[in-house]
Parts: structure tokens; C-alpha cells; sequence
């Protein structure tokens, strides 16, 4: 599966979603109006079961979630400290996303994985948010397992893009 589909079988068009996002950031009321709908429009077109939104500190080498869907279980909160993963090298240092499928792969790289089971949640797409060469933080979804592929790794980071000035 890979997210969201329309009645006729194709996958949600994102260019009203990504309007309605940069629609958004002209909003009073910054950085929540552009979180809110960050996590709307990434719903539609890519689906989510959690929605976070973490802001990295490179010089603590902390992140701290600025948003999320799921407060009972993911409150926003203060600073975690981020162990040296290869998880850690791949988005933080590397500014690449990482795209886990299966149980396993979140077992691999989160220690928090038998949370993120219980919400039923079994696959990740982490985007980093990059400005400058630098990573400001990740917007994080999860969902089923195999709901996430490849092809939507582009288009999420279509989306992250828009969240720099909300994270700077």
C-alpha cells in the first residue's frame, strides 16, 4: 500500500494539499497554523497514523517535538538526547529520509518501538527539514506496515521544505 488512494485507483494529487499549505503560512498564529497543516495535507496525500514534528538541536544533539497528533502518547515536550545511530547519521548528518517498512525496522531504530506498535503503527517515513546544508528537525509519520515506498519519500520532502521558516 502506499498512501492514500482516490476512487479511481490513483494516488491523491498533492498540489492543492501543498497550496493549502503554503496558504497556510501566511497565517497569524505561526508556527501552529503551518504545523496544522503540515500534518492535514500530508494526511490526505500520504497518510498517517502519528504525525510528529521534532526540532533538532545539532549542538546538544537533542530533539524536542514541536508537534504532534497524538499528545497522550507523544506530548510536545522538552529535549532528548539523540544516540549515534546509523538512523542518526542518515537524517541528521546526512540529510537523508529514512523510510522503514516493517516492525523490525522500527524495532531496529526506535526504542520506543513497542509504543509505536501499540498505536498500530509498523512503518515510518522521518524527513529531515534542511536549510542552509542544515537540519533544523523531522517531520515524522508512521502508519501500517508497508504503507510507505519509495515514490513517496519525493513528495514528503516536498512538503518538509515548507516547514523551515516554522522551524528556524
Amino acid at each position: 500500500m502506499s498512501g492514500p488512494i482516490t476512487p479511481d485507483g490513483r494516488r491523491v494529487d498533492p498540489t492543492p494539499h501543498l497550496a493549502a499549505v503554503a496558504s497556510a503560512m501566511a497565517r497569524p498564529g505561526q508556527p501552529a497554523a503551518t504545523y496544522a497543516a503540515l500534518e492535514a495535507a500530508m494526511e490526505a496525500v500520504l497518510g498517517h497514523r502519528l504525525f510528529t514534528i521534532l526540532r533538532y538541536h545539532a549542538d546538544s544533539g537533542e530533539s524536542e517535538r514541536v508537534w504532534t497528533n497524538r499528545p497522550a502518547a507523544y506530548p510536545v515536550a522538552g529535549r532528548k538526547a539523540l544516540n549515534p545511530t546509523f538512523w542518526s547519521r542518515q537524517v541528521l548528518q546526512e540529510r537523508r529520509p529514512y523510510l522503514g517498512r516493517t516492525a523490525a525496522d522500527l524495532r531496529e531504530v526506535f526504542f520506543d518501538h513497542e509504543l509505536i506498535a501499540s498505536l498500530g503503527c509498523a512503518s515510518v517515513l522521518n524527513l529531515p527539514v534542511v536549510w542552509d546544508g542544515r537540519v533544523l528537525g523531522t517531520i515524522n509519520l508512521l502508519h501500517e506496515a508497508e504503507w510507505y515506498v519509495e515514490t513517496d519519500v519525493a513528495v514528503g520532502l516536498a512538503f518538509a521544505g515548507f516547514a523551515v521558516p516554522a522551524l528556524r
